[in-house]
Order: C-alpha cells, then structure tokens, then sequence
C-alpha cells in the first residue's frame, strides 16, 4: 500500500503531509479541492486517499460518495477540523475507513495510515484464504510452501483417488490429520464420513467397542446396539489416529478387519461387512515398535504402503509466515475483529524451534491475541508470554513472579522431560508422572505441548 492521494484547500498541509508521507516510504499525489481530486482518484489506482471534509468546489463527503459511486475502491481517511463525532459518523456512513481531526501529530497520521494499511493486507489473505478453500481438494485447508510439504501434498494428490492404506508419519502437531481430511476430500468418498479417532486418548477397555460396536447386553451398562467407528465411517474415511498406541491385542483385530473387511461387534456372533477406507497416523518409530514387540509385524506390513512423512516445523521454515498470516486471519473471521502481524512478529516467529510443531505456533497466536487484544500483533505479544513458562523447572517465585507462574513453568518442564524419556509414549510418559493418559492430555494441550 504505497500510493496516497491527499485532497486538500490548505497549501501547507498538502506540502507538509506530502514530505511526511514521503519519508515514510509512501508515493504522495496531491490536489486542492474536491472535483480535481476526484478525477484523479477515478483516473488512477490510489491504495489511500486523505481527503478533508471541508473544500471549496466539493466537499469531502459529495467526494467520497461520488467516488465509491464511480468504482473506486481505496481506502479513505477524512480530515476536518469541524464536526467532531458528527463529521466522523457522516464520514464512516459514506464509506470512510477513518477520521482525522484537525490538527493531527505526525505520528498520528503515520499510525492511521500503518493501521490501514494492516487491515488491508488482513482483508486481501482472508480473501486469499477464502479462494484457497474453494480451490483444489488436494490443497483446501493446507498451507505449503517449503519443498518438503509440496511433495507431501503431491502424494496427497496421487494416493486420493484409490483405496490404499496411507500411513502418516511425524512429530505431534505437523499435520497429520490435516493431511488425512485432505486426502479424504480430494477421494471419490467426500461426500461421505470422516470419522477420526485417537488411540491413545481412549481407555483400553472401552476401545474395542469404540473401534467396532457393541450389542445389548455385551457389557454391563451396554443398554442396546452400538455401531464402531468402522461402521460409521463405512461409504467413508476412518482416521486411526496414534495407532502405534494401539494395544496389542487389538492390533490382531485390526489386521483381520483390513484384510477382509468384516467386523464383529463386542458381544455378536456375526460379521458384518464394512467399507471404510482406513488412513493411520503415528509419531512414533513403528519399526521401531515392531524390533521391541510392542507392534505387530505383520500389522505394520499392512499399513505401511504408502507413507506420506511430515516434517517437523523447523525443518519447513518457509511455512511459518504463511501459516502464522493463515492463523491470525482465522482467529480474525472466529473473533469478528481485525487481526495481523507485523513483519517483525513474523521474523521472530520464524526464528523460533516450535517443538509443538503446527499446533504450538497455532496456539501461540490464538494465546498473543486473547491476552494481548491488540489488532497487530508484535514481537513483544509472543516474547513476553512465550518466555513466562519457560523457566527453570525448579520453583522459583522470584522468577516467575507468582508461585502459580513457577508451578505451571514445573509442570511444562517434567512432561516434556517424560516424554523426550520415554520417545513420546504418551502412555509410559503418564505412568512415569503418577498421572492418568486424559490428564496428560488436557496438561499437553493447555501447556502447547506438542
């Protein structure tokens, strides 16, 4: 947004706006009053007009009117030393995008100009974004521009269309089920289910009958017939979703149900013929599980024909701007005000590990722009948050600055600690706490854990 045209009676203050606006970076055109304005303002493309309400020929608001009447379509900001909110509100009912009242500092009118020139850029990626959901399956909802994801999104686009068994592989928060709603999308079963399920975030007693169904009677309180997720997703999609959680005994369930496509409800002495096309996610090293006999080999075998592997964030850097601009025109649209990033916030996003991968960066937006409830975000709104829980796990008030702060800042550091111990094994990681697999999850979650 570089282009200004500034409309105005006053010699002196076109002149002195003109040399403000100029060093600042801006390309200034100026005209004395409203009608020789006006065809200049239709005649050429102009990012910002600064017009003031009183002047000679036209005033400012015949201009403005006039001017939206005729196509244009820049951003306006009025100027008046009359009126007050009266003038303001006639300006804004006309199509303004800001009101300056006379006389103004500089860098007040640099700021409003910065402002304008942020929600503008915030408008033009929420309709970017907008055209992206409407655009090809294979890429609706996913953005890609370092090399890594291109490729992941190539195979996304070539193993949609048939039924294979699609293995995703990577660290928590890269993406996995973003991938596996795309290609579900992109697949001849769209208009159908998707339906995804976290093995480790249900109880192993309660699985098999999430997985496969129950009949009534199959289990105390099973007060009638349930169907499984396999039966819901059947026409569709079924996500298994961390399945090197899987207990071993359903993996040999799981394999016959791939293999014939038949599954028996908890409890039932039939089959029942199912068609689900299954996409299984893991961020652990299933080969790994199979050399210590906690996965099937046989199992692993099945799933693993195509594997689309994601790459941890601070291997895709080229990506963070994209997805840190995606987020925040995201949150813009789910809180109904304008939100972006400076490009400094977004040079600092960039610099940083993201060991919680998408979802971190993702919450660390969403986080800046609750506490904060600034419009632009900077640097400052994720520094100071992004380092308040990052002290030394030993508790230390006088660090944190409340005992809560150094409690939570402990609590962050030995999950971390147990999962790095335990390869990301959710459920050993629990154990080794002395904590339940929900509680866990909803610590990792509130924490932005990945």
């Amino acid at each position: 947004m570089k282009r200004v045209l500034v409309v105005d009676d006053e010699p002196g203050l076109r002149q002195s706006l003109g040399l403000l606006l100029t060093d600042v970076g801006y390309t200034v055109t100026a005209e004395q009053d409203g009608k020789r304005g006006l065809e200049r303002a239709v005649a050429e493309a102009f990012d910002l007009v600064l017009c003031d309400v009183r002047m000679p020929e036209m005033d400012g608001l015949t201009f403005l009117r006039s001017y939206r009447q005729r196509g244009g379509n820049a951003l306006v900001i009025v100027m008046s030393a009359y009126g007050g909110e009266d003038a303001a509100i006639a300006a804004m009912k006309e199509g303004a995008y800001d009101y300056l009242p006379k006389p103004f500092r500089p860098d007040e009118v640099v700021l409003t100009l910065r402002k304008a020139e942020e929600r503008e850029r915030l408008r033009q990626e929420v309709a970017g974004l907008r055209a992206q959901l409407a655009s090809g399956p294979a890429e609706r909802g996913l953005i890609a521009e370092s090399a890594a994801m291109r490729r992941a999104l190539a195979l996304v686009a070539r193993v949609a269309e048939h039924n294979t068994t699609v293995l995703i592989t990577g660290e928590s928060g890269t993406g996995k089920e973003v991938i596996a709603r795309a290609i579900h999308r992109a697949s001849p079963r769209a208009s159908k289910a998707f339906v995804g399920i976290n093995c480790a975030a249900i109880p192993e007693t309660l699985l098999e009958s999430e997985l496969f169904g129950h009949v009534r009677g199959a289990f105390t309180g099973a007060t009638g017939d349930k169907a499984g997720l396999f039966e819901q997703a059947s026409g569709g999609t079924l996500l298994l979703d961390e399945i090197g959680e899987l207990p071993i005994g359903l993996q040999a369930k799981l394999l016959r149900v791939l293999q014939e496509s038949e599954i028996r409800r908890v409890g039932d002495e039939k089959t029942r013929r199912v068609d689900a096309r299954v996409l299984v996610a893991t961020a652990r090293d299933l080969e790994a599980e199979v050399r210590a006999g906690r996965f099937r080999e046989d199992l692993f075998y099945r799933i693993n024909v195509v594997v689309i592997a994601l790459p941890p964030l601070r291997d895709r850097q080229h990506d963070i701007a994209p997805l840190a601009r995606h987020f925040a025109a995201r949150l813009a649209q789910r809180f109904g005000r304008p939100l972006s990033l400076t490009d400094d916030a977004i040079g600092w996003l960039a610099q940083q590990e993201w060991p919680g991968n998408v979802r971190e960066l993702e919450n660390a937006i969403e986080r800046a722009a609750v506490l904060t409830n600034h419009e632009i975000l900077t640097p400052t709104d994720f520094r100071d948050e992004r380092q308040a829980p990052a002290l030394s796990p030993q508790l230390q008030p006088q660090d944190s600055g409340t005992l809560k702060g150094a409690v939570e800042a402990a609590e962050r550091d030995a999950i971390t600690q147990a999962l790095k111990a335990t390869g990301g094994n959710r459920r050993e990681a629990a154990a080794q706490l002395g904590v339940s697999l929900r509680t866990l999850f909803y610590k990792m979650d509130r924490y932005g854990i990945g």
